[in-house]
């Protein structure tokens, strides 16, 4: 394929239609209604739509509706491999309904979304198997049912390519199972009713019965215990039918061995290539021919709206007296002409252009948070204490538990003091810090809540009690707490008030139940709770939790914010020129609207009301919803210094890289890779790394306390992160306090501090306006 030498492809025309200009007299086919031109129009003008025939690259064709240099609306793409796609087109991607064709013999047809098969659609293999139901950016994801070539059927819940959920299998010999579903496999309760009437009810792992469950003959007998494929765990009764022909020497191995042999799940036909590799970038001559517009011709009447957004490339928008949504001092010829955004008071530079970078945003070097703790820093000492702690009690042996704990378990005067002398003792080593004891809180609940959380004990201990130093963040969170950072990103470790111990510990049970009972929760996960007390004269305590890191991730998060619903005091106090990837913005500098899929959409206002729910019921308040964005389009090179942006693609290793303090960098290539590959979609859960799209919004200068802006209709696609943090503020007679005495002030509806119930209501009303589903 020819590229130039900023990798855009050429395209040269083969024969070109009469433009239709927009607003002219307009002609019906059966590829929709587009405009028609008068005779005399020689050249189209940016926006119109007119028949094309094109040859891109080197051989591949296409001939359809064509609009700003772009196929746009019904055209026919013929790749030189061999694919075809018949369909509706959007600025360039398939959008819309169409029909992609492989060389295989395979084809698709249904909906698409920015490139992707997206909704509903029909995928039929090479081979025969046939799939009807949802997809979700070229993955299975929701209804579905697909025939098998083999004869088998399954009909139920898919995820992420994969069976998960309620579904229903249908063998080709007649064995059917019916039940829940995780990754592909039979998880959870489920029936398996086999041709010659035996059947299982009970639970299942990884595909095999583990946990209870009965087996039942078609003469009666039965078989109840529990099961395991290991004989050593495998334990039951069985109970005869009174039968001649029962069989008292039956081995309930003979299930694991005989019976589930003809019961397995056929691989589901691989992709070669997804449509959404397939696409271009509409580009020729080295400058970007596609290049959405967010702004219409200023009108008199325009007023300039105060500042919207803490980006710096916002703050020239202007509305006209008609709603329209342009910028000032920029002309419509520079507005609509061939150079696009790059024009006027955006002060966007030719590279930032050819980098296709969103035209808002201003990225600079993407450097790693925090202070490396080295010998010398004040906190050094305790930095050695907690890892010689952690060490000690992640590494202390201890009995296998179930995830049934006991209410014993929970008590707060449940807690193992160690001392660490420095010249070691029968249970610890010798060490160079000071004298110091160690607590540890309700161990073995905290033990059981990262094996719940799969947390790997011997990664968890690398991570925090390696080789490498902790890094503290700059400054304190606004409660005073200090946070500190493990070098691999994947943990936080934040000091705690008395106060908050008591609380975390107060709501322990509900806590472990309520993250227990939903896979999916939005509220921080927490790993241990410790003390370190320095003996002698300061005797000074030291409380911290660990809890996982939202952002750690091989995606650069290049926009975060704190988002609580509130609007006194919630923006941010750094000046424009200070801001970068780092900064976390609050609720009155938000300017996006995120929009998430129809499966994810659901299942995050789900998970929105239970976490709420819960929270309330634990009178927690002052919580909320960390975002993070990482902006497909933008160019790596916009995350790095100018020093290293010639240094190549190199393999990421977490949120930076030691030697030159920037963001990871991965090529367009792979960035796109990360998301058609179905493996990577293990990764993929609700709040950490989302595909998905968000929507640009400005403020209207007339409405003093906009929480949300207007839509622009200007998307970007991101990966997105987000979670619920600082959820252990509960309503006590300081909040009270506050509470009453800026009611005096502000707005009582507009101050963080309100009664648990009120502000649950006051939150989710905020994220359900700013979280959408992507229709």
């Amino acid at each position: 394929m020819s590229k130039d030498q900023n990798g855009s492809v050429k395209v040269r025309d083969v024969k070109v239609g009469k433009p239709q200009a927009a607003g002219k007299k307009r002609a019906n086919s059966i590829f929709g209604t587009m405009s028609v031109a008068h005779a005399d129009d020689d050249e189209p003008g940016p926006g119109d739509v007119y028949h094309a025939e094109k040859v891109i690259g080197d051989g591949d064709f296409y001939t359809g509706q064509w609009a700003d240099n772009a196929p746009h609306g019904h055209g026919k793409y013929l790749w030189t491999d061999g694919c075809m796609y018949v369909g509706e087109w959007h600025n360039g991607k398939t959008t819309g309904k169409g029909k992609f064709s492989w060389p295989s013999g395979a084809t698709y047809e249904g909906k698409f979304k920015s490139g992707y098969m997206d909704g509903k659609g029909t995928y039929t293999g090479s081979y025969g198997d046939t799939y009807r139901g949802s997809w979700v950016m070229n993955l299975k994801h929701g209804q579905g049912n697909k025939s098998y070539a083999n004869g088998d059927y399954y009909e139920g819940d898919w995820r992420r390519g994969l069976q998960d959920g309620h579904g229903r299998y249908q063998w080709k010999n007649g064995n059917h199972y019916i039940g829940h579903w995780k990754n592909g496999n039979m998880n959870g309760n489920g029936t398996m009713i086999w041709s010659n009437g035996n059947r299982y009810d009970g639970y299942w792992e990884d595909g095999l019965p583990k946990g209870n469950g009965t087996f039942r003959w078609a003469d009666g007998s039965f078989y109840v215990g529990v099961w395991s494929k290991d004989p050593k765990e495998q334990n039951g009764t069985y109970y005869p039918s009174g039968s001649p022909r029962d069989n008292l020497d039956w081995d309930p191995q003979e299930v694991f061995s005989v019976d589930l042999n003809d019961c397995k799940i056929c691989p589901c036909e691989k992709v070669s290539i997804f449509p959404s590799q397939k696409m271009q970038n509409w580009s020729a001559g080295g400058e970007s021919l596609h290049k959405q517009s967010i702004y219409k011709k200023g009108n008199d009447g325009s007023v300039r709206p105060k500042r919207m957004s803490v980006d710096g490339r916002l703050s020239n928008y202007i509305y006209d007296s008609d709603g329209n949504v342009g910028f000032e001092g920029v002309d419509r010829k520079s507005r609509e002409g061939s150079e696009g955004l790059g024009l006027g008071n955006l002060q966007l530079e030719d590279s930032d252009m050819k980098l296709n970078r969103p035209p808002h945003l201003r990225l600079k070097p993407v450097k790693k948070q925090g202070q490396t703790i080295s010998k010398g820093h004040k906190n050094y000492d305790l930095m050695l204490n907690l890892q010689l702690g952690i060490r000690h009690s992640v590494g202390r042996p201890a009995p296998t538990t179930s995830l049934d704990l006991k209410a014993s378990a929970f008590d707060p005067k449940e807690k193992v003091w160690t001392k660490f002398p420095p010249e070691g003792s029968k249970y610890t080593p010798p060490h160079q810090s000071c004298d110091f004891r160690w607590k540890d809180y309700c161990p073995v609940v905290f033990r059981t809540l990262r094996k719940l959380f799969k947390v790997d004990p011997a990664d968890y201990m690398i991570s925090i009690c390696g080789n490498d130093a902790l890094r503290e963040l700059s400054s304190p969170g606004k409660s005073g707490s200090f946070f500190y950072l493990t070098n691999d990103d994947r943990y936080m470790i934040k000091t705690m008030k008395k106060a908050e111990v008591k609380v975390l510990l107060r709501m322990l049970p509900a806590y472990y139940n309520h993250v227990r009972a939903f896979e999916n929760t939005l509220v921080t996960k927490f790993y241990g709770l410790h003390c370190v007390k320095l003996t002698g004269t300061a005797q000074k305590k030291v409380r911290f939790v660990i809890m996982g890191n939202l952002f750690c991730s091989e995606y650069t998060i290049h926009r975060r914010f704190d988002l609580k619903g509130s609007s006194h005091g919630r923006t941010t106090d750094k000046p424009e020129a200070e801001i970068d990837p780092n900064t976390t913005l609050k609720d009155l500098d938000l300017n996006y609207i995120f929009r998430l899929q129809k499966a994810w959409y659901q299942e995050f206002c789900r998970q929105v009301d239970r976490d709420c729910d819960f929270l309330e019921q634990e009178r927690i308040m002052d919580y909320s919803m960390l975002v993070g964005l990482h902006f497909r389009e933008t160019s790596i090179s916009d995350s790095l210094s100018p020093a290293d942006r010639t240094s190549g693609v190199q393999t990421p290793t977490g949120n930076g890289d030691v030697d030159n303090d920037t963001g990871p960098r991965l090529s367009r290539v792979d960035m796109d890779q990360l998301l058609v590959d179905p493996t990577r979609w293990a990764s993929i859960r609700l709040g950490i790394n989302m595909p998905t799209r968000v929507e640009l919004t400005v403020r209207r200068s007339d409405c003093e306390a906009q929480m949300v802006g207007e839509p622009t209709g200007e998307f970007y696609e991101v990966i997105l992160f987000f979670s619920i943090i600082d959820i252990l503020q509960d309503y006590d007679i300081s909040k009270k306090l506050e509470h009453a005495y800026k009611s005096f002030q502000y707005d009582p509806t507009s101050i963080s501090a309100v009664d648990p119930k009120q502000y649950s209501k006051r939150f989710r009303d905020f994220i359900f306006r700013v979280f959408l589903e992507d229709t």
